[in-house]
């Protein structure tokens, strides 16, 4: 440990900016990789929605499920409802914390999204993959 006063900083704390530049370059990485996929094969409507860049009408084997994020690109056919965008914005989220470590830790993660932590962290209802909830509907012998 450094000496008080010694004008160093702690152990650690030097790494903090590099792991940040780290993050975000590999976040950058994520993005192109995800424009230079599906911007050739894209054959439906380009937009953002946000921080998300919407590509839609690329086949179904371009991408994974209902959509793949890949750093801020959603790459769909034609899963854009508005709930699935809540959900695909906060995958972008995740890639922005977590930098190119983001495929890797979903992977470990799993491929079920009942028990993937990124998914129940964005939404399994927003996600499609529960359905969504009705609101409870108060009756009157409920405020008896």
């Amino acid at each position: 440990m450094p000496e008080a006063g010694s004008g160093s900083k702690p152990l650690g704390t030097a790494d903090r900016p590099r792991r940040r530049l780290l993050r975000e370059l590999g976040f950058l990485y994520g993005t192109l990789v995800g424009l230079a996929w599906g911007l050739p094969l894209s054959t439906g409507r380009i937009g953002r929605e946000g921080d998300l860049i919407v590509l839609s009408g690329l086949p179904k084997w371009a991408y994974r499920r209902g959509g793949t994020t890949v750093g801020r690109v959603y790459l769909t056919g034609t899963n854009v409802g508005p709930g699935v965008l809540v959900h695909e914005a906060v995958h972008v989220e995740q890639w922005r914390r977590l930098g190119m470590w983001f495929p890797l830790l979903y992977w470990l993660a799993g491929a079920d999204p009942l028990r993937n932590r990124f998914e129940i962290e964005a939404g399994l209802e927003d996600g499609g993959y529960l359905p969504r909830r009705r609101p409870q509907r108060r009756t009157p012998a409920a405020d008896a």
